[in-house]
């Protein structure tokens, strides 16, 4: 694999971060019973960010947690034959609440398929938006971001490499492409 191009650095993100903050409070008017789920890996501490910010913008703490979709997943026996996985169980009640679902990238939707999965096994919220920092296109399933970071087409032979500081040390998000 190699690099194509930067699509984000740390001051990107940083901005793109800020605008689905101010859309996530505008488009649910105001931050009332809202609730943030993280997609781990990635999807987690993007989480976290976002309820900063949302708390810089509106002065309240928004509930923030990961979410382990391993099981939910259709291609479980292609990624790990022994999986580890952690519980959900820390997630607070989201039944009538308005959950944002968080992840780094949506490509086929087949991850946000399986977090709707399991979702609904830990409650029924009244509404389920995502956002997503990159948007790549290709979808396989009818699912669509209600917040994007940045719209990247790419063909099928590269991959969206995802950096965070709280997990690679750098904020940075790159084209891979791959070789065929």
């Amino acid at each position: 694999m190699s690099l194509k191009s930067k699509i984000l650095d740390d001051k990107a993100i940083s901005r793109a971060i800020t605008r689905i903050a101010y859309e996530i409070i505008e488009r649910n008017k105001g931050v009332e019973d809202l609730i943030l789920i993280g997609i781990k890996t990635r999807g987690y501490p993007l989480a976290e960010r976002l309820s900063n910010r949302i708390r810089e913008i509106e002065n309240i703490d928004i509930p923030f947690y990961p979410l382990d979709i391993t099981f939910y997943r259709d291609d479980l026996s292609l990624v790990e034959e022994n999986p580890i996985v952690e519980e959900n169980i820390s997630i607070e009640n989201i039944n009538d609440k308005k959950v944002v679902l968080v992840d780094d990238v949506i490509y086929t939707g087949r991850t946000i398929r399986a977090a709707l999965d399991a979702l609904i096994q830990i409650g029924r919220p009244s509404k389920v938006q995502l956002a997503v920092l990159i948007d790549r296109g290709h979808r396989e399933l009818p699912i669509r971001a209600d917040y994007v970071g940045k719209n990247t087409p790419t063909s099928k032979f590269e991959n969206i490499k995802v950096n965070l500081e709280e997990i690679d040390g750098k904020d940075e998000i790159n084209i891979i492409k791959r070789k065929n």
